[in-house]
């Protein structure tokens, strides 16, 4: 999205914010629809295979679980910000399975934000985002940066 369009740009991100998105709920049927395709481990496709793995239950991938932390990091901000993209993630973990029913909320909170020093145009913003269940459970941690369009390049921020 061109910065001059978006609701949200790099100006407009402050540290220390926190937004939250969810909650989302996360069904048996696509925990299985994603491993079939994505991840066919047994503990993600059949519930006597995932009672006899460590996770002793049903449990979506750990990938799924990131698809849709993705999905609702978009939902809730990028769809509506000048996001450019992401130069990687710098930490992922999966702290505890997904489960069928699970009521899953994302909190990101805004740790930094600097001018990119070749693109005047563009900044940097730096989260910690924490996916919980409905029972306040982690379910994923994560630190990542993104860059967002600037609404005024040049302009002191």
């Amino acid at each position: 999205m061109d910065a001059s369009a978006a609701r949200i740009c790099y100006e407009d991100f402050e540290v220390g914010s926190v937004r939250t998105f969810g909650p989302r709920r996360v069904t048996r049927e696509e925990i299985i629809e994603f491993a079939t395709e994505f991840d066919p481990q047994p503990m993600h496709l059949d519930d006597k295979a995932a009672e006899k793995s460590m996770l002793k239950s049903l449990s979506g991938s750990g990938w799924h679980t990131c698809a849709i932390m993705m999905r609702m990091i978009y939902d809730g901000l990028l769809h509506e910000s000048s996001s450019l993209g992401a130069p990687g993630v710098e930490e992922m973990r999966w702290v505890r399975p997904m489960r069928p029913d699970d009521e899953l909320t994302i909190t990101l909170t805004c740790l930094g934000k600097r001018e990119s020093k070749s693109r005047p145009q563009v900044g940097v913003v730096s989260y910690r985002l924490e996916m919980t269940n409905a029972k306040g459970e982690v379910v994923l941690t994560s630190s990542y940066s993104g860059f967002f369009g600037k609404r005024n390049p040049g302009a002191a921020s």
